[in-house]
């Protein structure tokens, strides 16, 4: 406790409410400690640092001037809401933020009333907001029913397209509901795009100083209530400052920029605009992502995810390992092809560090594009690159790649061109939780035709699964690998391309097989050593691809073993579903092979260590081992051990 901001008004807050027992000059204060105490928080548990540290003031302004929870703060993506959720009822708990049995790095639904929409993947919240706003229309302005919906996004996020599906709806109802487009910049990445040079043009041609003068200045003119910027605040929505012309084309009022670490003027405009606002409002507010914390605001991706830290130094606790990131290994392995080949290029979709792309586009930046918050479009730009000829790696995290599924299947893989696909963060991630775990890749691209699928056993396949993907030039395929560390294996100076659906034996035995898909292999092979020492002779296989199967390996497998346990970090329905049919059709089934597949079970899994997740997954080595047990059977166990 020695070490934690000491934060007296703050202690008065348990709930949004209590905001009201403060003066305006008071809140300034209170957002100083909630300020404090998210640095701290974020110090001892890690997690998302620098959005909430941009939206402080704007937290409690919100929180202040709107009736949460019958308003309904939406917070898009979910990054910047650790402290709305310090000032909701859950400040004690907030030193549990993303670890087993504790609360969410993002708003979730069950979690609190004060969360009316769960978010973690980003550009969702206007989206939302339409939506309660229309439920409110639709159920009657009753004073018990639904408030107004807010929703808070940001400048990366509002490029994406389903941003622009939203507003373009709302400005067609023309129901009241606000936006407030937090624009400090900055996305993970700086971010990209014709839309980021317009809102940058939004502030820069306008003189920010002096509409700030402006707002103070006002304040005098117009009679309480409403003296703190309401005639400010309605110039404004005239357009009479800057005037936000996209956002009123579509619709929209628009309200800006304001200072969004300025207190009065948050409060006079957030006020007028709950007043006096009849239709869709967006206001834009200018932040700072990181702000008021030197070494958030100091770093690249202005404190963006952090491990645990020292408050005073900013220094990371990272924990160290002598083996590579297979992050880093596959952006050295494609570096590797760019050198040797021209044609092959990057795409990423706003993750240009967080898929190692950053290191591709240091070598070749005119071969590596970041499209922004755009999933949908980097499919489809990657699909369009291959047309013309060239070889691109479309880089983007399992879950993220679920955004773009339908330009997968349209647009790559009906046309079936060679769009390479690495796919980051597959199976269970950690403290992100359901929202970010890799769970059906396997399963959604494995059914698509002619679609090469292949999955990483250790950080050495990775990169001959790299060169292997380079030579795939009639059709599309996909590799993955998950987050974290590889094994430490020896690596080769330079990948090697796989024969396309041959997979290999690791190692020989005859009683059991093992078929690993993908990276379970360091615990698969912890749970050979315990059946060999059990006296259960165990072969050890890699299947390196789940489309297109070793038909060979597989009933080899099955025809000389009593029991096949597949095993793969995805949900049913993927490697081990193709494998199960394969079997049936070839009657395998038929002369007492015993199959289990090990798959991520049918729910979605909360966040906790990677460890803890599959123990909740059972597919950690002990699980492995218990499964052939429980196949053997007890008298042949018992036969087997003795």
């Amino acid at each position: 406790m020695a070490n934690r901001p000491d934060t007296p008004l703050l202690d008065r807050v348990n709930f949004p409410s209590d905001l009201d027992q403060f003066s305006d000059r008071e809140l300034k204060q209170v957002a100083d400690e909630l300020r404090a105490e998210t640095i701290s928080v974020v110090s001892e548990t890690g997690g998302h640092l620098g959005a909430g540290l941009g939206v402080v003031e704007l937290t409690v302004a919100l929180h202040r001037v709107f009736d949460a929870p019958r308003d309904k703060i939406i917070w898009d993506v979910g990054h910047q809401c650790y402290p709305h959720k310090i000032l909701t009822g859950r400040r004690d708990r907030m030193r549990t933020l993303r670890q087993g049995d504790g609360l969410s790095g993002f708003t979730k639904r069950k979690e609190s009333i004060y969360d009316p929409f769960g978010a973690a993947h980003s550009s969702t919240s206007i989206s939302a907001a339409v939506g309660f706003t229309m439920a409110r229309e639709l159920n009657g302005r009753c004073p018990e029913g639904l408030g107004d919906a807010i929703a808070v996004i940001g400048d990366g996020s509002i490029s994406a397209g389903m941003a622009y599906e939203a507003m373009n709806n709302a400005g067609h109802l023309g129901k009241r509901m606000i936006v407030i487009l937090n624009d400090n910049e900055m996305s993970i990445a700086p971010p990209t795009g014709a839309m980021s040079t317009y809102l940058n043009r939004l502030y820069t041609e306008g003189p920010f100083q002096e509409l700030k003068a402006a707002a103070k200045g006002a304040v005098s003119l117009m009679p309480p209530p409403f003296r703190e910027g309401a005639k400010r605040a309605k110039e404004m929505l005239k357009g009479m400052a800057v005037g936000g012309t996209l956002f009123e084309e579509l619709g929209f009022s628009y309200v800006g920029p304001v200072d969004g670490h300025d207190m009065e003027q948050l409060l006079a405009v957030l006020r007028t605009v709950k007043v006096r606002a009849d239709g869709p409002v967006l206001i834009h507010a200018i932040t700072t992502k990181g702000k008021g914390y030197a070494p958030a605001e100091g770093s690249a991706d202005k404190g963006h995810a952090r491990a645990k830290f020292d408050v005073i130094t900013g220094e990371q606790k990272k924990a160290k390992s002598n083996a590579p990131s297979y992050t880093k290994v596959f952006a050295q392995a494609l570096v590797a092809e760019a050198e040797q080949d021209e044609q092959v290029c990057a795409i990423t979709a706003a993750m240009p560090d967080g898929t190692g792309l950053n290191l591709f586009a240091e070598r070749f930046p005119k071969r590596c594009f970041d499209v922004g918050i755009a999933e949908q479009h980097a499919v489809t730009f990657a699909a369009g690159l291959a047309a013309g000829g060239m070889k691109p790696y479309c880089a983007i995290y399992s879950t993220f790649l679920q955004r773009g599924y339908d330009q997968v299947v349209h647009d790559v893989a009906i046309q079936r061109l060679p769009v390479r696909f690495a796919i980051d963060r597959a199976g269970l991630v950690g403290a992100d939780g359901a929202t970010h775990a890799g769970t059906f890749d396997i399963a959604y691209l494995a059914n698509l035709p002619d679609f090469v699928v292949m999955a990483a056993a250790d950080e050495a396949e990775l990169v001959h699964m790299v060169a292997t993907a380079n030579q795939i030039d009639d059709r599309p395929s996909a590799f993955r690998f998950p987050r974290g560390e590889g094994m430490g294996v020896e690596m080769p100076e330079r990948g090697q391309p796989i024969e396309i659906g041959k997979g290999r034996i690791v190692k020989e035995g005859t009683k059991v097989a093992i078929l690993n898909f993908g990276a379970r292999m360091a615990e698969a092979l912890i749970a050979h050593e315990e059946l060999e020492a059990k006296g259960i002779s165990t072969t050890l296989a890699d299947a390196r691809f789940a489309k297109p199967l070793d038909r060979d390996l597989i009933l080899r497998l099955a025809r000389e073993h009593e029991v096949l346990i597949t095993l793969e970090e995805g949900a049913v329905g993927g490697f081990s579903s193709h494998v199960l049919h394969l079997l049936a059709h070839e009657g395998a089934l038929e002369h007492g092979l015993k199959v289990r597949p090990m798959v991520l079970p049918d729910i979605f899994i909360d966040q906790a260590s990677p460890k803890a997740m599959y123990d909740t997954a059972a597919m950690n080595a002990p699980q492995i081992v218990a499964q052939v047990m429980s196949a053997l059977g007890v008298a042949e166990l018992g036969a087997a051990s003795g």
